[in-house]
């Protein structure tokens, strides 16, 4: 990925009077105050929190507790909840949280969001990449770490392409099944020494050394509880708690790949780029509408699970609102867009948002007219 330098900085055009961005916020904000509901969490929010912990927490337990020793395939069960149970802390629990979403407390925002630290990740850098880099560089080479892949993967028209990204359709999927190991491995490490270089770690009142102590003693951690301590008590052989770990991590992996990008990497992402003097021709909030995408809208379940980033446009929009409301302002924000004649896009399904993505993935790679 190219260095995010003070160079390298776009500035977006002009919002303008009236824009599109001031009238949905206005109308957003009446909704809250009319219906005199606070746009953090409520009581649903809260069902869901406990639910999305205990669905790894308990496994985990049930795993030490020795659940192996009565039946592999229950002990093997209980790592894919816990592989699921990442997703939905992921999505839900520490999403809004590190958002400032969950609650106007940042106390316990803080304390929700740091157990992406339990999960094998680091909440400083999560901060960096995804609520600065990504949500506010949508879909821009080189300074929106959620589209970079490194050489492997071509996912902007603007990425060089090479001969082999023609199959990427094909073998995408099997990365995206690695992409939680790797993260747990040395994607923070590689991150930290780049968000150093950018200047980008004071944000997060922390310097290098501090950081790397901080993400050591994190990963350490991790390792005593996941992997030494079960093998100590849970009375089954390390090479299944190994074994146990990858397909937590697979179906982790895999799972929040297949929701975030098919809100971004589908056929309707606009994909504008910086001039050479790194302005953009669209405001903030007009370029986030033309290069995100809903999904399975109607789909509670999917709703539920994912902590509502099926409605990826509302989300980058109102990254500070909880996505328990996220239904009902999407409303607002269609209408919104209709009266500025801008694009809504929503795709009908969650399957319909993989299949259009795997399009797009097959059209970058053949270098398809986008």
């Amino acid at each position: 990925m190219a260095e995010v330098t003070s160079k390298r900085i776009v500035k977006f055009a002009p919002k303008g009077t009236p824009s599109f961005h001031d009238v949905v916020k206005r109308k957003v904000n009446d909704y809250f105050e009319s219906n005199n509901i606070s746009p953090y969490s409520n009581s649903k929010m809260y069902v869901k929190t406990v639910a999305m912990l205990s669905m790894y927490f308990i496994p985990y337990l049930a795993v030490v507790a020795g659940v192996g020793s009565v039946s592999l395939w229950l002990f093997y069960a209980m790592y894919l909840l816990m592989g699921l149970g990442i997703v939905g802390i992921g999505t839900s629990v520490m999403h809004d949280s590190n958002h400032g979403a969950y609650t106007d407390n940042n106390t316990i925002n803080n304390l929700l969001g740091g157990v992406l630290n339990i999960l094998g990740g680091y909440s400083k850098n999560w901060k960096i990449q995804h609520n600065i880099l990504h949500h506010t560089y949508t879909n821009i080479e080189g300074l929106d770490e959620d589209i970079d892949s490194g050489f492997i993967l071509r996912m902007s028209p603007d990425k060089p392409l090479r001969s082999f990204h023609r199959f990427q359709h094909i073998y995408a999927w099997g990365l995206y099944c690695l992409m939680n190991i790797y993260w747990v491995v040395a994607k923070d490490y590689i991150h930290l020494f780049r968000y150093e270089r950018n200047k980008m770690l004071h944000n997060q009142k922390t310097t290098l050394r501090k950081a790397l102590i901080e993400l050591s003693l994190l990963k350490v951690l991790y390792i005593a509880y996941m992997i030494v301590v079960p093998v100590m008590i849970s009375g089954v052989a390390w090479y299944h708690i190994i074994f146990g770990m990858l397909i937590m991590h697979v179906i982790a992996g895999l799972s929040l790949a297949l929701i975030f990008q098919p809100a971004h990497v589908v056929g309707t992402s606009d994909y504008s780029s910086p001039s050479e003097d790194r302005k953009m021709v669209n405001a903030w909030a007009v370029h986030q509408i033309l290069n995100t995408a809903d999904f399975a809208q109607d789909n509670k379940l999917v709703s539920w699970f994912i902590g509502g980033l099926n409605f990826q446009i509302e989300h980058h929009l109102f990254p500070q609102v909880c996505h328990v409301h996220y239904p009902e302002i999407a409303k607002i924000v269609e209408d919104v867009a209709k009266e500025f004649n801008l694009p809504y896009q929503v795709m009908p399904t969650f399957g319909s948002a993989i299949v259009a993505h795997g399009k797009m993935l097959k059209k970058l790679g053949n270098n398809e007219k986008i």
